[in-house]
């Protein structure tokens, strides 16, 4: 070692580097990682670590280290500052009081940049996975070990953050692929025509453009508002709902294992149809699909049947038909209720566009494909390392793409004209946590997803990661282990993924507590214009192609305080880190839906006192106008049957008996007045 080289005197010995674990992680915050260099309030200035440790193979032997902290003024008039050395018996040493240098926290961080270093600490971490000889993470090493704590933004990471606007955005939106540009622009004044004048110009036939054209740049700008014409009130938390593609058909499931139908040919006055029950479901009904005929239901739980119900209201049996998925047409394997070998879950189910088959995504991992008529799974897909939680066709006239989002972070392509060796025909990259919903636009070529990063991308089909460059990746690398359904997420521990080949992101809705979900607006009403999500804090957030924000519809400000606060009903067991008030207010808004033909959006959430209930609102364009002038008013509370329900206009009602003889009595009302079609 030369003597112009800067060292650190050394020591006899080299204790157990465990006795320094502790203090390379901020144990106080919830998600530990390398600390900043601003975070020197966690190290105590009066505590010396004069313990010392070798590193013995990369070109570190011989050389030991003594270190100590000292006051965050010394540090600093030690960093601006280069230390003298002076040579003693062909060794270099500090020229410092006491044979041993001042080094700051963050001049140590810089040391274990070395790969021996590093090595050497990193067992002893609770955010991250040791490394090999090569400083590769060793996942080998770390089986069984659970990470509860999450990596941290890097300063300076060399990946920049998606810019908004998107170029690639702005040029999906003036290709018209995505709606129509309007092209008229006042010269004089530098601004575009307004809603207004275009009605003036229509009205007048004086427009230049082709009515139909004229029509679309009109109704595409037609985001409905935050105003709740209709608030359909449900005595458990509702978790998706969704129009026909014809306009004319709207179901909501929720946690009572219960679809509720309606007719909404007219979108601006529903009418109740009737109520699919799944009996002897696990927690949930997880997610429903309609056939394009509109003519049977498909809904499913945490289990391995499918529910198929008609959708005709005049049918005498109303029971549904069971699709065991497990069922892959052995005979040993079939059981009473679910196959024998049954112990999966169904997160997300579609129909084909024939009608023909559903696709399934489930918790052993894995995509089923049901054929209805051979009444039996054709095809498992275990092609993902982790639960896949959405699942779709890529093409509305084909049933030959698939699309499977999974919790591993990946979005898989699947080709079933060419699976023989099993394997994917493309991997879209670029979430770094797992996925919640995927969404095709039924062209066979934009897919949209939503993840747990908190972001909603756009894929395009031909610039998916081909599998062979996706297999030199491990996907685990570049998540942090968030726990969505209790932890925050900051905008600081944002961190894009390397590999991204997605064409647009989308930020700014919040995706936590569940499976939040998320569209494309339909061609009809808003001509494919805009993408939207639901999102935690109790908004729907509509998004133009290009990521700026089109418009928000406030769901939590509509139905604020809608229904009286019942005992029997409120429970915040979901709750469990609810701090400040747990029985408050709060509205998660899991799904939304655009009608086709209209500019009204419905949303479905989790929604009252400690979110305990749930609603479906609906919501029109009205110009921003606060009240009606025609009936029924806006904001009418209705219950699940559409009927005008004047509890939920009463005051808190009382717990105890009295009030769980009142909920018995109502029950029996209900039941007798339905005909047993609806009993909640």
């Amino acid at each position: 070692m030369s003597s112009g080289e800067r060292t650190i005197s050394s020591r006899s010995q080299s204790p157990d580097p465990s006795s320094h674990a502790t203090n390379l992680y901020d144990t106080t915050e919830a998600e530990g990682e390398w600390l900043d260099e601003d975070d020197s309030e966690y190290f105590d200035p009066a505590e010396d670590f004069e313990d010392a440790f070798e590193d013995a193979d990369d070109g570190l032997s011989g050389v030991e280290i003594d270190f100590s902290l000292s006051s965050s003024d010394e540090i600093a008039e030690q960093e601006g500052s280069e230390t003298e050395t002076e040579t003693t018996q062909g060794r270099t040493q500090p020229a410092s009081r006491g044979g041993a240098i001042q080094v700051s926290h963050a001049q140590i961080m810089r040391l274990f940049g070395h790969a021996g270093l590093r090595n050497l600490f990193a067992p002893h971490t609770l955010g991250n996975p040791p490394l090999d000889g090569n400083g590769e993470e060793n996942q080998d090493e770390e089986e069984g070990n659970t990470y509860s704590r999450r990596r941290r933004r890097t300063k300076g990471s060399s990946i920049s953050v998606p810019a908004v606007p998107s170029e690639c955005g702005q040029r999906l939106m003036a290709s018209g692929t995505f709606g129509d540009n309007g092209y008229y622009e006042d010269k004089l004044r530098k601004r575009k025509e307004r809603l207004v004048r275009r009605l003036m110009y229509r009205e007048l036939g004086t427009q230049s453009v082709t009515p139909n054209r004229m029509n679309k740049l009109i109704s595409q700008g037609l985001i409905p508002s935050s105003n709740a014409d209709t608030i359909i009130h449900y005595d458990a938390r509702c978790y998706s709902g969704q129009f026909s593609d014809d306009g004319n058909f709207f179901f909501s499931c929720a946690q009572d294992f219960k679809v509720r139908m309606y007719d909404t040919s007219n979108p601006y006055k529903w009418k109740y149809y009737k109520t699919a029950v799944y009996p002897y479901g696990q927690w949930t009904i997880t997610d429903a699909s309609l056939s394009p005929d509109n003519k049977f239901l498909a809904y499913s739980s945490i289990r391995s049947i499918v529910c198929l119900a008609s959708t005709d209201p005049n049918l005498s049996d109303d029971s549904p038909l069971f699709l065991d998925f497990s069922y892959m047409g052995q005979r040993d394997q079939r059981g009473p209720f679910g196959g024998a070998s049954s112990h999966f879950g169904i997160w997300s189910i579609r129909f084909s566009g024939d009608g023909r088959e559903v696709v399934a995504g489930t918790s052993d991992h894995s995509v089923y494909v049901y054929d209805i008529e051979a009444k039996k799974s054709i095809l498992k897909i275990a092609g993902h390392s982790d639960d896949v939680n959405a699942v779709c066709f890529g093409d509305n006239t084909s049933p030959h793409i698939l699309y499977s989002g999974s919790d591993d972070t990946l979005i898989k392509v699947w080709d079933r004209r060419s699976m023989g060796d099993s394997r994917e025909a493309g991997v879209f990259m670029g979430h770094t946590e797992g996925l919640t919903y995927v969404d095709s636009k039924g062209d066979g070529r934009y897919v949209l997803s939503n993840g747990k990063d908190q972001t909603m991308k756009l894929w395009d089909l031909r610039k998916m990661m081909p599998t062979e460059k996706a297999s030199r990746h491990d996907p685990a690398r570049y998540s942090t282990g968030f726990d969505y359904r209790f932890m925050t997420f900051s905008e600081a521990e944002y961190q894009p993924h390397p590999h991204d080949c997605s064409l647009v992101t989308f930020r700014g809705h919040r995706v936590l507590k569940t499976l939040i979900r998320c569209h494309f607006s339909p061609p009809g009403s808003t001509d494919s214009r805009y993408v939207y999500s639901g999102s935690e804090d109790g908004s729907v957030y509509v998004y133009h192609m290009d990521a700026t924000l089109a418009g928000t519809i406030d769901v939590n400000k509509a139905t604020h305080h809608s229904r009286p606060k019942d005992p029997d009903l409120y429970s915040h067991q979901y709750e469990m880190r609810s701090n400040r008030n747990p029985d408050a207010w709060k509205t998660c808004v899991r799904d939304a839906s655009w009608h086709p033909n209209a500019p009204v959006v419905a949303a479905t959430s989790w929604n009252g006192w400690g979110m305990s209930t749930g609603t479906c609102t609906t919501h029109c364009w009205n110009d921003g106008a606060e009240e009606d002038e025609g009936e029924p008013k806006m904001g009418l509370r209705v219950n699940q049957r559409l009927e005008e329900d004047k509890d939920l206009y009463d005051q808190p009602r009382p717990s105890g008996r009295m009030s769980q003889f009142r909920s018995r009595l109502r029950g029996r009302m209900v039941r007798a007045t339905d005909d047993g079609e609806d009993e909640g």
